[in-house]
């Protein structure tokens, strides 16, 4: 087998650029607590304190990445069709209202093995109708789907405060809805009891499910590679045959069913109520979970699960005397340095180019050294390994 020289042997992978963000952000981190006059290793010790040091407080974490799960693959989802997907939020917000809804007047008596795939598809039905709107504006009206997703935010916004005080309202307080029923949430009392009463339900299983779902329709099937054509190059896609306005609207609103199923985990699941008046902040976390994770399924899974720690963690900072924001920033730091990826890229692949030439250099001496008129491109990948180690060690004993 002849070996042509790799692209890999100078170019950086998603995954180490990523880690180098994460690493970048937490040696940021430590500055900041360095620069209030506190030890960093107290303060990230007492982080992974927070979030992993119980079954609960493992629980606590998973439960809180169960959103940020979702709508990372979300805004992931719509990302490789082209799009950019900023109404998580709105689509959230009416997942959760339809679930909600439901929660409170479907029959207590029903089965939860035909309970929860009620609301399950309603959820997901509600976001993807919600994100199906904007797919349809920008399909045949070319509407930026930026402006359509934040309007549609709003208007989700006060569809919930019109929706709580008519369907759910909670008449002790004026400002949020009733108390969802324990049985009619995706809580389990198993599930309680083997992690500390922790706030992890069913909604991660449906997380882990639908992260698997996302990466078949990418890789596996023809949707995906349409999509993936799409948001390559439309003009392209649409040269080869493939219907653009279609794969925008599939991709928005497959993209918002999944908003709307982190809308029931976390209303339905991760708490119990409604709020009139509040945005959910995770569907803009979601964008920077999308970004770390490089827009992949399992990407966005590892990446919501690094957030959930250093959300779940901050709380314990305090003990320190460390500003719980300093978390915020260690987050906020890491997504700037996500967002500079080309720098990152480019740094390690000059360094991997730099290393695959002094290993080209040490094969060519150990080929002249031992008379042999080979070129390097025709070796085997083994045989090059050997000879770069064998030509350094000629090369460092003629020096």
């Amino acid at each position: 087998m002849n070996m042509i020289r790799p692209l890999e042997a100078r170019k950086a992978s998603p995954l180490l650029v990523s880690l180098s963000a994460v690493v970048l952000g937490i040696i940021a981190g430590c500055v900041f607590i360095l620069l209030i006059g506190k030890n960093p290793f107290d303060g990230f010790e007492k982080i992974l304190f927070g979030a992993l040091s119980s079954r609960r407080r493992i629980g606590n974490t998973l439960g809180m990445s169960t959103q940020l799960i979702l709508i990372g693959l979300s805004v992931s989802f719509a990302f490789k069709t082209g799009l950019f997907n900023i109404g998580a939020s709105g689509q959230m917000l009416v997942g959760g209202i339809a679930g909600s809804i439901l929660a409170y007047y479907l029959p207590m008596g029903m089965p939860r093995v035909i309970y929860i795939p009620v609301i399950v598809i309603a959820a997901a039905a509600a976001g993807g109708i919600w994100g199906f709107i904007s797919g349809l504006l920008k399909a045949k009206f070319n509407v930026h789907e930026v402006v359509s997703t934040i309007m549609l935010n709003w208007i989700a916004y006060w569809m919930v405060y019109d929706f709580i005080p008519r369907f759910i309202i909670d008449p002790t307080i004026s400002v949020k809805s009733k108390p969802i029923p324990l049985e009619h949430t995706l809580r389990a009392e198993w599930l309680r009891e083997a992690t500390g009463f922790s706030t992890l339900n069913y909604g991660f299983f449906i997380a882990i499910i639908m992260t698997v779902a996302v990466w078949f329709i990418l890789k596996k099937t023809t949707l995906g590679f349409s999509l993936k054509a799409v948001g390559s190059n439309r003009f392209c896609a649409e040269y080869a045959g493939i219907k653009v306005s279609s794969s925008i609207m599939i991709s928005m609103a497959i993209a918002g069913a999944l908003s709307g199923l982190a809308g029931l985990t976390y209303y339905c699941g991760y708490s119990e109520i409604m709020e009139m008046g509040k945005m959910p902040n995770e569907g803009f976390d979601g964008i920077a979970v999308a970004l770390l994770g490089n827009c992949s399924p399992a990407g966005s899974f590892f990446a919501a699960i690094f957030f959930g720690i250093l959300k779940m963690g901050r709380g314990s900072l305090a003990a320190t005397g460390i500003p719980t924001e300093i978390a915020d920033t260690i987050i906020a730091t890491v997504i700037y340095f996500t967002a500079t990826n080309v720098l990152l890229s480019a740094f390690w692949n000059g360094r991997f180019q730099r290393s695959f030439e002094k290993k080209e250099e040490a094969v060519s001496y150990a080929l002249k050294e031992a008379g042999d008129m080979r070129n390097a491109s025709v070796l085997s990948r083994k045989e090059f390994d050997e000879l770069a180690k064998k030509g350094r060690k000629l090369m460092k004993e003629g020096r």
